[in-house]
């Protein structure tokens, strides 16, 4: 007879989300993850497999999470332009109102696991793919209501944006002076004109 889980695994996962996330993948030991998961060792190594299973569960599901909660934003406006703007101010605005920053677990996950870890490259970069994906639906929403120009590159666009989203997202790790970061801003704007 198998036994039953007497425990929450989504609620477990979500733990160990959030520990990782803090800490990172090598900071965070087993025994961190028992006490904030509120499970055993044998659990986690029945349910989710070892740490690196897990962090890769934790990283999945933080990352579908994440790309949908951008693309809600995104949606939110009618206007592309505004829809760009509010995301990015909005992303500085939360930053700075804000604790301490943690960043983003995905791009946490880009320095300190990518350059070494072959599967964390792909999981990261098909999160950056999927993103830029994400940016060019509504640059070409934009594009097709004529709020942006149809000569612009969609692609190089959104790309672009990905590429600002994690600098900006790295950078506010060491809570630069604002004016920095929001002169930044308006300058990634200035490339929807």
């Amino acid at each position: 007879m198998v036994r039953q889980r007497e425990f929450d695994v989504e609620q477990a996962l979500d733990a160990a989300m959030q520990l990782f996330w803090e800490k990172g993948y090598e900071a965070t030991s087993l025994s961190d993850l028992t006490s904030a998961m509120g499970i055993q060792r044998p659990s986690i190594y029945a349910t989710f497999g070892d740490k690196k299973e897990l962090f890769e569960a934790a990283l999945r599901r933080y990352t579908s999470a994440h790309a949908a909660s951008i693309r809600t934003k995104l949606q939110r406006h009618p206007s592309a332009k505004e829809a760009i703007r509010g995301f990015f101010e909005g992303m500085v605005e939360e930053e700075y109102s804000g604790g301490g920053s943690r960043g983003c677990f995905c791009i946490n996950t880009i320095v300190e696991l990518a350059p070494h870890d072959k599967k964390f490259e792909i999981l990261t970069r098909e999160h950056e793919m999927y993103l830029a994906a994400i940016f060019q639906e509504t640059i070409e929403k934009g594009q097709r209501s004529g709020e942006l120009q149809k000569s612009m590159d969609a692609i190089a666009l959104a790309q672009t944006l990905v590429v600002s989203l994690i600098g900006l997202t790295v950078m506010m790790k060491a809570r630069p002076e604002r004016s920095f970061v929001d002169q930044s801003v308006q300058v990634i704007l200035s490339l929807l004109h």
